[in-house]
Parts: C-alpha cells; sequence; structure tokens
C-alpha cells in the first residue's frame, strides 16, 4: 500500500532553516509529481509547493518564493522540502501529499510534521 512518513519539523526561532523529508512506498515514486501542503491553526490546508515527476518543474505558493526550495530523489522514493529565511507564519504541521492513479485517481496523504516558528 502506498505510504508517506514525514520527518523532520521542529521548533525554531524566526530566520532559522528546517528541512523536511517525506520517504514513500507502494507506488512508482517516479512517476508522479509529489506535494508539499502546511495547514495552520485555523486555517485551510495550503499548498506550498509541487514538484513535477523528473524532478525539473517546480512550483512554489508566493508565500514562500524565494525561501523554501522542493527537491526529490528518485533513487531513494523520497522528497524533501529546505525552508530557509522561517518566519512566525510558516508554522503549521507539513503534509507530503501524492496522486496515485490505479484503477483511478486517488489522493494519499503523510501524517504530517509539526513546524513551529516562534521565539
Amino acid at each position: 500500500q502506498v505510504q508517506l512518513v514525514e520527518s523532520g519539523g521542529g521548533l525554531v526561532q524566526p530566520g532559522g532553516s528546517l528541512r523536511l523529508s517525506c520517504a514513500t512506498s507502494g507506488f512508482a515514486f517516479g512517476t508522479y509529481p509529489m506535494n508539499w501542503y502546511r495547514q495552520a491553526p485555523g486555517k485551510e490546508r495550503e499548498l506550498v509547493a509541487t514538484i513535477a515527476a523528473d524532478g525539473v518543474g517546480v512550483n512554489y505558493a508566493d508565500s514562500v518564493t524565494g525561501r523554501f526550495t522542493i527537491s526529490r530523489d528518485n533513487t531513494k522514493q523520497s522528497v524533501h522540502l529546505q525552508m530557509n529565511s522561517l518566519k512566525p507564519e510558516d508554522t503549521g504541521v507539513y503534509h507530503c501529499n501524492v496522486a496515485v492513479y490505479r484503477t483511478g485517481w486517488r489522493e494519499y496523504w503523510g501524517q504530517g510534521t509539526q513546524v513551529t516558528v516562534s521565539t
């Protein structure tokens, strides 16, 4: 079965950095785009970054452009999110996400990793 497991969250001061990782299994990782979402308390889930299956095409939310970098390692079936210059408004639970086609399209989510940016 499809599994997504995030790690790397934590408490960091404003201006600091974190690197999130998502280990995956159960699907042909190298053939699907991967996404990072986040959800802050009381807010809707927000798409933060997307990376194409070949790792070349990337897109970012305006709020993180220039500060976050998404990458993937197709040999290790993992996707990463390097977050620099963190701000308090980056606080939230970060999830990796993929839509996989079997008999139809289905979305899968990891359990999430908490990122807290605070003094």
